[in-house]
């Protein structure tokens, strides 16, 4: 069987991979995409779960999608439409109260429990939207790459340690000090610096434990609050919205864009092996026996994978095969999507037709102090008693995920173990963790459990067996301080290249990390075109099928 050729092979066909692909087509690249599954779009794609009911199987909302890949890959002419939700958040509290959050309206919300943090709001959102615009700057850039050699190597490092410390320079010394705290310290601590009042500290903190299984008062867990607030929706910052069609709306107009620019798009490609000769990334085998060669091979795969399961440990440094064995994954997440008869009927705001807060991020999860007993709960056995979750309804939204009158909803469920303890499996237990997900909601919706009319449930296992989200990881590895920026995934190899010539990587691994950003595979395309003016790669023949 011939082999094929490109100048690009990437492997996986996630968000970032298609944004990859659709850089280097536009830029006049041949290149093909393998992707293992029968549907693009990695964790961000939709499904029909029940006859009728559609929904987002994996990923579930929209805001860290950046501007710039919007526009260059003219996704809204390819069919993306984002719409806002009409309340940021919906907080039920445990005396039968609730915290509303939204534009023109978080201040009163706060008041009813706080007058004095109520006060605070608007000095904490400018001082954290100040230091969010600071990773908006960075979110588009390569880090600078810690390298050996002479200053050849070292001066186009220098020059983008410049333009960091340039964009830092802009803050004065309280926000960089404040900065420091952010990546240092507990989202716990730093919300208990602002405010006292347990609801507004609860809706806030939420986005610290995010896929992060974690305590929020566990250090760093601040600077997973702080990348959740970077994104935008429509231009509005920090706002959260929903792609109508689900999340596979978002990944289809991405393969779209690609196509029309000239990717090959494969699916149903799953790949055995990188191929390596004389030290160097020349393709891909897949399962299937066919041959793919590139003169740049880039994965969208987690670097576990990548380099544990798809390259032989002999061409790789030892030193650095040891800390991808290292490379800490497991995001606590239980995914689960329901179809609904109705709409929930909370008792703490009584109704069963469409209001603001059935179009929120739906918390439960009323306290800090709640989320540190779930995360302590979850380690010790499994999972948690009294689990965390975020609810969405999309389809109060979008009416064409469900029938007229009925719905479907995501749940986002925490804290639950990546690995659950006395080498027990998921398979065992998934059933009933999802009984609990559901009475959860239940206790605050009585007529929740009855309505549901058919599941969908994702364990951690099951999202990494689907998805190869490893340890349910829905980042690709812990956005912790050392594996953040260029020691994303490993110092040294910040910049998007592997420590093989030929090899780049262009998944949620590298900066700046998970959520459905785009950004990873932009500034990999970036990479792989610089190399290609330098030479370091050449362009393919046009030989073979």
């Amino acid at each position: 069987m011939p082999a094929h050729h490109s100048d690009a092979l990437i492997i996986g066909g996630g968000h970032n991979g298609l944004v990859c692909a659709g850089y280097l087509a536009a830029a006049g690249l041949t290149v093909t995409v393998l992707e293992r599954r029968q549907v693009v779009g990695g964790a961000a794609v939709t499904e029909e779960f029940h006859p009728g009911f559609r929904n987002s199987v994996a990923a579930y909302t929209v805001s860290l999608l950046n501007p710039k890949v919007i526009r260059d890959l003219d996704l809204p002419t390819h069919g993306l439409s984002v719409v806002e939700r009409r309340l940021s958040n919906f907080l039920p509290t445990e005396d039968g109260r609730y915290l509303a959050v939204g534009a023109g309206r978080t201040r009163a919300e706060v008041g009813k429990f706080s007058s004095a943090d109520a006060a605070r709001l608007d000095a904490y959102s400018a001082r954290l939207d100040r230091i969010a615009d600071v990773l908006r700057a960075l979110v588009l850039q390569t880090p600078p790459n810690v390298v050996a050699g002479g200053w050849r190597q070292a001066l186009p490092e220098l020059l983008r340690a410049a333009r960091v410390g340039k964009c830092i320079a802009g803050l004065d010394m309280p926000l960089r000090r404040e900065l420091l705290q952010l990546f240092a310290t507990s989202a716990g601590d730093y919300l208990d610096r602002w405010f006292d009042s347990d609801p507004i500290k609860a809706v806030y903190g939420f986005d610290g434990i995010v896929g992060n299984y974690a305590s929020p008062f566990t250090p760093g867990s601040a600077y997973v609050l702080l990348h959740h607030v970077f994104g935008e929706v429509n231009g509005r910052k920090g706002v959260w919205g929903h792609a109508i069609g689900g999340m596979g709306a978002i990944t289809q107009a991405m393969a779209r864009s690609a196509s029309a620019r000239g990717a090959d798009i494969r699916v149903g490609a799953p790949v055995r092996e990188v191929l390596v000769e004389r030290g160097r990334a020349v393709g891909a085998l897949t399962d299937a026996g066919e041959e793919f060669r590139a003169s740049a091979v880039i994965s969208n795969l987690n670097p576990k994978l990548l380099y544990l399961k798809l390259l032989d440990a002999a061409v790789l440094p030892a030193d650095f095969r040891e800390r991808i064995e290292h490379w800490r994954c497991g995001s606590g997440t239980f995914r689960m999507n329901v179809a609904l008869a109705e709409l929930p009927d909370f008792r703490c705001l009584p109704g069963k037709a469409i209001a603001d807060h059935h179009t929120a991020g739906i918390i439960i999860a009323p306290t800090l102090a709640y989320m540190e007993r779930a995360y302590f709960d979850a380690r010790l056995h499994g999972w948690s008693a009294r689990p965390i979750i975020e609810m969405l309804i999309p389809s109060t939204l979008d009416d064409s995920l469900a029938p007229p009158g009925q719905h479907v909803a995501s749940l986002f469920c925490q804290h639950v173990a990546p690995q659950l303890p006395n080498g027990e499996s998921w398979d065992s237990h998934r059933d009933t963790v999802a009984d609990l997900m559901i009475d959860t909601v239940n206790a605050h919706a009585p007529n929740f459990k009855a309505a549901v009319l058919a599941r969908q449930i994702m364990s951690p296992l099951d999202l990494e067996r689907t998805f190869g989200l490893v340890g349910g990881d829905i980042f690709h590895g812990a956005l912790s301080l050392d594996q953040l920026f260029s020691a994303r995934p490993v110092l040294g190899h910040g910049d998007y290249r592997g420590p093989l010539p030929g090899l780049y990587m262009c998944g949620a691994g590298t900066h700046p990390g998970g959520g459905v950003t785009g950004a990873p595979g932009h500034n990999a395309a970036r990479e792989v075109l610089l190399d290609f003016r330098r030479r370091r790669l050449r362009r393919h023949p046009r030989v073979g099928p």
